[in-house]
């Protein structure tokens, strides 16, 4: 890979989520991708990230604005900085009621890149935040 395949990658995969096409979406996964999810726990492979986000979009209906993407000199790792504009459409487990409240949160993820597809993908943004956000 190439700095410019992998910051390509990273596009692809964003436009994909951001239009709803989940096929496309999990079609840049490697079939052992590792998801590191949000202040929790760590899950592999391309059927469980489907499940976590068929869970998501079941719950939350979500745009990524303002979008920087980073990538290493080699290509094999990148980082992307965005704004969630979300909407919390059902109640998750463990957090407050969804009652359609709007939230916008600034968010961010780390990669790993391996033969052309998302081997990692690391999110992160501050559960506080978008608890406060849901809750007032």
């Amino acid at each position: 890979m190439t700095a410019e395949s992998s910051h390509q990658l990273i596009e692809q995969y964003y436009a994909a989520f951001n239009r709803g096409d989940m096929e496309q979406f999990l079609s840049l996964l490697t079939d052992d991708v590792i998801h590191d999810i949000n202040q929790g726990q760590r899950e592999t492979g391309r059927d469980t990230f489907a499940a976590f986000m068929q869970r998501m979009n079941r719950n939350y209906r979500e745009k990524l604005v303002d979008m920087a993407i980073m990538v290493n000199a080699d290509g094999s790792r990148a980082a992307a900085e965005f704004v969630v504009l979300g909407e919390y459409l059902n109640t998750d487990e463990g957090l407050p009621p969804a009652q359609g409240q709007t939230y916008r949160l600034p968010a961010g993820a780390f990669f790993e890149i391996r033969a052309g597809k998302v081997a990692r993908v690391t999110n992160y943004y501050n559960l506080n935040d978008w608890i406060a956000q849901v809750s007032g």
